[in-house]
């Protein structure tokens, strides 16, 4: 590194930025400055300051990652100037009982993890992988959509006693049938139809994403290893293909455990001393993985152990047989543990879905690392 380094630190805000240098030198942070949010006005501020530390200083920049995204970083790094993005949940924090939390201290604290490395940078997506990523959120905040106008239209029937026979599972034919066949009256009759339409252009909304999606699966960058992944129960292509855009490269986890961790799918700890406290998953990293994981892994509570269904057979169709191997051998082990933990040894379901949730990420990692053993 060259010995007239000097770490830039942003706090990067929607509308400001605030910046301030940091050098192992004089081990504090300096001239503290508030811009405009723009990429040209960090730059202005690196050119000025050179009249302080000389034009053969080398200037390293870094944010914490959050809502700019990696707009910034490829705005700055095209304009050659090396940026990192700072995983926050890996940053030096600052201890004691009160917290004095400002731009200022933010934009210190930001440089002086620079200088001293006590942060992981965060990974840069390439192109395909980022616009992939944002088409999937796309779909799923339809997804959420489609589920709260649900909820909606059941709370609606519910506020003027018009019930479904309860025997029957909601959102099947004969219960769209059934809520079609309402005639409300006055003006109740026009809010469902509202409703059902919405409901309507919802799902077929969805269902167009969908195709999409499976278009974009079959490109020769995921092909493989989205069937790959979707020999895993409750993984299917939007899963899978999330998974790998999200994530990115598998190898830049040393283990399953790193990877596990990286997801936030690891039990948290606060022990001192002979007093040891277990706490629950530490919930850091990447959220979206961590939730698809989660909800895949509700599908090991279902069924027997061993079982094979027909849609999973087709879903492993065309992949190695070590690959089938490994995805029955993972299988199998996450039913039975999930089984194990409720039924023998007490345990909550939530408790039992982040265990095998957990486990079925360094299954994850072992397959698209090629580490199957």
């Amino acid at each position: 590194m060259n010995n007239n380094t000097v770490y830039v630190g942003m706090d990067v805000h929607k509308d400001s930025f605030f910046l301030c240098c940091y050098t192992n030198e004089k081990e504090k942070a300096e001239f503290p400055q508030k811009a405009d949010a723009h990429y040209s006005k960090v730059i202005n501020y690196i050119e000025a300051m050179r009249f302080h530390y000389g034009d053969d200083a080398l200037f390293i920049c870094g944010y914490e990652a959050g809502c700019l995204g990696f707009t910034l970083y490829h705005q700055l790094t095209d304009h050659k100037v090396k940026c990192v993005i700072l995983a926050p949940n890996t940053m030096l924090q600052q201890k004691g009982r009160k917290k004095i939390k400002t731009d200022k201290r933010d934009a210190a604290l930001i440089a002086r993890c620079l200088a001293h490395h006590d942060y992981s940078p965060v990974h840069i997506p390439t192109d395909q992988d980022e616009q992939t990523k944002e088409y999937i959120r796309m779909r799923n905040d339809h997804k959420t959509a489609l589920k709260k106008i649900k909820q909606q239209i059941l709370s609606f029937c519910l506020r003027h006693n018009y019930r479904f026979d309860g025997t029957k599972k909601h959102w099947t034919q004969a219960h769209l049938k059934w809520l079609r066949s309402l005639k409300p009256e006055g003006l109740y009759e026009e809010i469902l139809k509202e409703y059902l339409l919405t409901y309507d252009n919802l799902t077929d909304k969805l269902e167009r994403l969908d195709k999409r999606i499976e278009e974009l699966s079959a490109d020769e960058a995921y092909h493989v290893n989205v069937k790959k992944l979707s020999c895993f129960i409750g993984v299917k292509t939007v899963t899978a293909l999330s998974i790998l855009t999200e994530v990115g490269d598998f190898r830049r986890f040393s283990s399953a455990r790193h990877f596990a961790s990286y997801i936030g799918l690891t039990p948290g700890e606060d022990s001192s001393g002979d007093d040891k406290k277990r706490l629950g998953i530490t919930k850091a990293g990447n959220r979206h993985v961590r939730s698809l994981l989660v909800e895949a892994a509700q599908h090991y509570g279902r069924g027997e152990i061993g079982y094979k269904s027909r849609v999973l057979k087709a879903r492993q169709e065309g992949n190695a047989p070590e690959v089938i191997a490994y995805a029955d051998k993972a299988n199998e082990r996450l039913r039975r543990r999930y089984y194990r933990m409720v039924l023998k040894n007490n345990k909550k379901s939530n408790v039992a879905k982040a265990a095998v949730a957990r486990e079925l990420a360094c299954f994850i990692w072992g397959m698209l690392t090629s580490n199957e053993g």
